[in-house]
């Protein structure tokens, strides 16, 4: 099952996120009496000391959290991740689709269509449920500069090619979900 959660910036998209993963393994329980294995991958990369604390303050949440999270760093592998953590009873949560985008598209030598082509391969065969979070960036005027172009574009076609193979897709703003599909 994959469900892509969508938002902007502080819209609470990681939040809901988290909770239906919190659903996802009170489910699986319920369902097949085994335990679910809950990995979350993150893409974020501590550039900066600002980018650092945001880490540290995610890392600390997860810590206190009731999900039992395994934290996988994977901000340029996120595919190979996937498919190393999937089994028919994982849940994996991906936060975020759009740091791994801008991790692949600063790199020197630009293989995005490649990498982004696998990752979705990867995804129509994983047997877990995987929860996305990404950040929609298509709902403001068209950036100046060429890479900030380019990945308002990247970022709308990943989102478009994730929707047609998820089974559900979520907006949240202000902190309220609106289903899309599923």
């Amino acid at each position: 099952m994959i469900h892509l959660v969508l938002g902007g910036a502080r819209s609470g998209k990681s939040r809901f996120a988290e909770a239906q993963v919190q659903a996802y393994l009170a489910n699986v329980t319920v369902n097949n009496g085994s335990e679910a294995s809950c990995f979350y991958l993150a893409t974020a990369q501590a550039l900066d000391a600002e980018m650092n604390e945001r880490i540290r303050h995610h890392q600390t949440q997860r810590q206190s959290d009731t999900i039992p999270w395994n934290t996988i760093e994977c901000p340029l592998a996120l595919t190979a991740a996937l498919k190393s953590h999937d089994t028919d009873n994982s849940i994996i949560l991906v936060d975020c689709l759009t740091l791994w985008l801008t991790n692949h598209l600063l790199q020197k030598q630009d293989s995005w269509q490649q990498v982004k082509a696998e990752f979705l391969q990867s995804l129509s065969e994983l047997k877990g449920t995987v929860v996305l979070v990404s950040n929609e960036v298509g709902c403001g005027i068209v950036p100046m500069g060429e890479i900030n172009r380019r990945f308002v574009d990247e970022a709308g076609w990943l989102h478009q090619d994730i929707a047609a193979i998820a089974d559900r897709v979520t907006l949240v703003t202000a902190g309220l979900p609106l289903s899309l599909k599923g």
